[in-house]
């Protein structure tokens, strides 16, 4: 099962830092900030045009931790580490 790691970037200038990919198909889309900030734009419209990936926005330093209504997400770092393990 080949995965691979990717950033998504379009010509509107949307982006998002890391995209996991799983026979050629996203299967996380991971955003990354220092602290606690509205989720990204980018961000959103990814997970609009590919609902079944999973969506992170994560801080460094933040303390917000949600499920927003687009199904992304948000929490400290730490709280997306620990899923992995």
């Amino acid at each position: 099962m080949e995965k691979t790691r990717n950033f998504f970037r379009d010509v509107e200038g949307r982006e998002v830092d890391f995209i996991v990919t799983e026979k050629e198909k996203p299967i996380w889309a991971i955003e990354c900030k220092y602290s606690d900030a509205e989720i990204s734009s980018g961000l959103k419209y990814f997970k609009q045009r590919f609902p079944d990936c999973k969506a992170w926005q994560i801080s460094m330093t933040g303390s917000k931790d949600y499920l927003s209504k687009e199904s992304i997400h948000v929490c400290p770092a730490i709280g997306f580490l620990q899923t992995l393990v």
